[in-house]
């Protein structure tokens, strides 16, 4: 059978053998490396610098970037036109400033007019300021009045009421006031309470009012019996004068025969009389015996008539500090004096319900 095709014919020889390999060994031999290490150490020295000029590159883009950004933030929002809130209502301010990207921060105030509870007073900035949108807006808004409802004032004592109110609207002008004079009526109720009143109690308070009031007087012609003083020291007298609020008007005289220094001598109406009530008693008194510490004298003092007795009072403060009431009597006013016997620098305080009248320093002539 016959191959299809001849195969070549290959002839090996020692020879050739032996000039292939030489001529490999001789490009062995020959063949070099592209970098030698020099170059190797050159190459990575360049490839670390390459490095850290990126890192600083990059974190200088970095610090760029962020300069920007604070920038942009210290430049802040766009501006915005400050609107007029002053006397609208808190919520619809609100509205209003949201709207310009604003933002409340509220203040509450007590006003006189009821009318303005829950508007906006007063504002800062002001209407028409240029600021930055997410600005804080200053809002003053009313609470309105402390009271927005007359109270129940009958059964109370009117000096009591007044302080009341005064104490209620001491900051600021008051809204309710008692009308000056009130109606004073005869009445089995203790004088100075108050019977009657006008508005009514729970009325709303929408403005300053005035409060019609009826005291009573106490009881109609009453009578008191006049204590027996003649002979009794000042501490004395005085307690019985209390007892029975008669208020005195004494002159002051030395001792006569038979006097004893230091007491009343004589008064007038005589003891045991019936008189109507708060009737003025008239007493004679005498010094004290010589004494280098004491001062004795009259403290007198006219007070205006009053509709109805009002407690008076005579507080003595001495040197050291110390005080004390020594006298006291309901008194609708007029003339009033007192005998005292008191250390030398004694300050002597008149008051009438509380308030002080009057005051004197004692002193020897």
């Amino acid at each position: 059978m016959k191959m299809p095709f001849k195969l070549p014919r290959i002839s090996i020889s020692w020879s050739g053998i032996r000039d292939a390999g030489s001529r490999a060994w001789t490009a062995i031999r020959e063949f070099r490396l592209p970098l030698d290490l020099k170059e190797v150490e050159n190459l990575d020295r360049r490839y670390y610098r390459m490095m850290v000029i990126g890192l600083v590159a990059v974190l200088a883009l970095m610090l760029f970037v962020g300069l920007i950004v604070f920038g942009l933030a210290l430049r802040g929002s766009e501006q915005t036109l400050v609107p007029d809130v002053r006397g609208i209502e808190l919520a619809q301010a609100l509205v209003t400033l949201q709207e310009k990207e604003l933002y409340p921060r509220i203040a509450l105030r007590i006003t006189d007019n009821a009318a303005d509870r829950g508007t906006i007073l007063e504002q800062r900035p002001l209407p028409g300021s240029i600021v930055k949108a997410g600005r804080r807006i200053n809002l003053v808004v009313s609470r309105g009045p402390i009271i927005d409802r007359v109270g129940n004032y009958v059964g109370q004592d009117l000096g009591d009421l007044r302080a009341q109110l005064q104490t209620l609207y001491a900051s600021g002008r008051p809204l309710v006031t008692v009308r000056d004079p009130p109606i004073y009526v005869f009445d089995k109720a203790a004088p100075g309470i108050v019977l009657e009143q006008k508005p009514l109690p729970d009325s709303e308070i929408t403005g300053p009012i005035e409060l019609e009031l009826v005291v009573s007087r106490g009881p109609e012609k009453a009578k008191t019996q006049v204590p027996k003083l003649q002979g009794l020291d000042f501490a004395s007298a005085y307690a019985l004068i209390e007892q029975s609020d008669l208020p005195i008007v004494a002159t002051m005289r030395n001792a006569q025969r038979g006097e004893k220094p230091g007491t009343i001598v004589s008064q007038s109406p005589a003891a045991g009389m019936e008189v109507p009530a708060a009737s003025t008693l008239n007493i004679v008194a005498t010094p004290p015996a010589a004494d280098q510490n004491l001062v004795a004298g009259v403290f007198r003092q006219d007070l205006p008539t009053y509709p109805y007795p009002l407690k008076m009072s005579i507080e003595a403060v001495k040197p050291t500090g110390e005080r004390g009431v020594i006298f006291r009597v309901a008194t609708p006013g007029g003339k009033i004096a007192v005998p005292y016997a008191v250390q030398d620098g004694t300050v002597l305080i008149m008051s009438v319900l509380g308030h002080e009248v009057t005051r004197i320093e004692v002193r020897k002539q």
